[in-house]
């Protein structure tokens, strides 16, 4: 009945007399005209200046729940130091860098069958400390066989659920321990300590795969690992991507769900608002659908520049992963961190070897 009234009300000849004998329904469905009938999911709206700012349909309970004062504030500090920076010519600076609360997950179960601990609340302060370590963090991308049809860059992107048991087997067997980015920063920040072979498990893009075969292999062996999800192409339901439902359940298995952008587009000499709209928007979409606020960046395609970390620094992200083969970390570069890429041709004695590297 409504979307009848309507659309008769857009008729020139009865438009005036709508406004005449109902102005209330006037004023009303014009406000959903500008505004956009009401859905029953997140909504991101702009800001002036290109800001997207998500605002949770009514009635919504966040978890965990936040002032919109605090959020209000957030968006205001960002933008703060967006316009310094663009007025100043200099970097963005983040606040708050020597104090965080971390949730960290569980590093290792003891039982193949265990459930996973529930995360604990660790406050973490920077000591002050300059460190590095040597921690490889593993690059994985599509966890399948590549179609009969597929190209160079899918074929080579490709690891068959076959290869990655055996090289499960092989890193577990050489006393690899899988850790979570959360670790890998409470070691760099203050020490905490790591097994004596730690090893990061991450996986780029959020394909569907990474539930269906990976997350079982990974399972089955008392295994961690963190995708880089793009929050855009999850929120449209591409069927080769995660679903938000997978998710939630890989992460609440101790499974870290980071940033990998919105929409997979470069984020290399990009402007400020840009930015800023990918930040906060795969930020804000992550913690609206997991209740848990991401800390770390994948790059997208690996491309970046000091404007990109400037951003993301002083949208409170911790860290950012590159595309840069190596292991070894560091304080003074936390937005540049190394991985080693696996490969469809990647053999287990191979992928050891890589992972004894001094690099």
């Amino acid at each position: 009945m409504l979307g009848m009234t309507y659309h008769s009300a857009l008729h020139p000849r009865l438009f005036g007399g709508v406004v005449r004998r109902w102005p209330l329904l006037f004023l009303a469905l014009s406000a959903f005209l500008l505004v956009g009938f009401p859905g029953s999911g997140p909504m991101l709206t702009a800001e002036p200046g290109g800001y997207a700012v998500q605002v949770a349909p009514p009635g919504t309970v966040r978890s965990p729940q936040k002032e919109a004062a605090q959020e209000i504030s957030e968006a205001e500090r960002i933008k703060t130091i967006v316009d310094q920076q663009r007025i100043g010519g200099g970097t963005a600076q983040s606040g708050n860098d020597s104090a965080y609360a971390l949730a960290l997950p569980l590093v290792q179960m003891s039982e193949a069958d265990e459930a996973p601990s529930p995360r604990q609340a660790v406050a973490l302060a920077w000591d002050g400390e300059a460190r590095s370590a040597r921690i490889p963090v593993l690059m994985y991308h599509y966890l399948s066989v590549p179609p009969a049809d597929a190209n160079s860059y899918r074929l080579d992107l490709s690891v068959s659920p076959d290869l990655f048991a055996r090289q499960l087997e092989s890193m577990r067997e050489a006393g690899y321990v899988t850790v979570s980015p959360y670790d890998l920063l409470a070691h760099l920040w203050a020490g905490a300590p790591l097994p004596e072979k730690p090893v990061v498990i991450t996986f780029d893009d959020g394909y569907r795969d990474n539930y269906t075969n990976a997350f079982p292999l990974l399972r089955e062996r008392g295994m961690v690992a963190t995708i880089f999800v793009v929050t855009d192409f999850m929120d449209e339901g591409r069927p080769e991507y995660l679903t938000w439902e997978m998710a939630r359940e890989m992460w609440a298995a101790g499974f870290s769900i980071e940033s990998h952008g919105r929409n997979h587009a470069s984020l290399k000499n990009r402007d400020a608002d840009y930015l800023v709209w990918q930040a906060l928007g795969s930020l804000e979409t992550i913690e609206y659908e997991l209740g848990a606020r991401p800390r770390f960046v994948s790059y997208p395609a690996g491309e970046f520049d000091a404007q990109t970390i400037a951003i993301f620094e002083s949208a409170n992200y911790w860290a950012g992963f590159t595309t840069i083969q190596g292991a070894t970390h560091s304080t003074d570069n936390l937005f540049q961190l190394h991985r080693v890429r696996v490969r469809n041709t990647t053999q287990p004695e191979e992928l050891l070897r890589l992972l004894a590297l001094e690099w």
